[in-house]
């Protein structure tokens, strides 16, 4: 059954509230920051929808017995089951691609690898390493590929520990125009004033 925007929230201000991994920052704060960068980007309400909601598998695969330290958590499949249904593919599909996005963007530019932060230089360890020739290609050929690698780059950015940013109530209805929007009503969102 999908989550409802109340069930992800509630899991944001809760679970969200531990540590993003190795970084200086909350899981929370992670979401909240991508979600602004999106929306300053002025990127649709979907992939503004994507970019808050990139890493909610994090937070549901801690939630279970299996996680373990030290393995790719695949947390961009964990949240599918949970959004298909509240949300189409143009919020879905860019955060599944978001972790191939990196390996994507290793492959085709060794300075971007030079500037993940060492907890993403980590995880892409990982999730395989940069992507070969021929996997970069099927990559780019996915559709949602290039919104994929636009949220990634908002994830590289959204790891400061003083960037202030607007509460859920502000995104909430961002969320809520995401829901069931389908690529042709993809409209533009509010403007961001902190």
């Amino acid at each position: 059954m999908p989550m409802t925007i109340d069930q992800i929230v509630r899991l944001y201000r809760s679970a969200g509230a531990a540590r993003y991994g190795m970084e200086a920052i909350t899981q929370e704060q992670h979401a909240l920051q991508c979600g602004l960068l999106a929306q300053r980007a002025d990127a649709p309400d979907t992939l503004v929808a994507a970019a808050l909601l990139h890493d909610l598998g994090h937070l549901l695969a801690h939630t279970l017995p299996e996680s373990a330290a030290g393995k790719d958590d695949l947390h961009e499949y964990r949240a599918i089951p949970f959004l298909r249904g509240e949300f189409g593919d143009a919020v879905i599909e860019p955060m599944r691609l978001h972790v191939a996005a990196k390996r994507w963007l290793c492959a085709a530019d060794p300075a971007y690898h030079d500037g993940l932060s060492p907890a993403s230089r980590h995880s892409l360890a990982l999730q395989g390493g940069a992507f070969t020739t021929p996997q970069a290609a099927d990559f780019l050929a996915q559709p949602h590929a290039a919104e994929a690698v636009q949220l990634r780059r908002w994830d590289d950015q959204a790891k400061s520990p003083t960037r202030e940013t607007p509460g859920w109530e502000h995104f909430r209805p961002v969320l809520e125009r995401a829901r069931h929007c389908l690529p042709s009503e993809s409209v533009r969102p509010e403007p961001v004033h902190l």
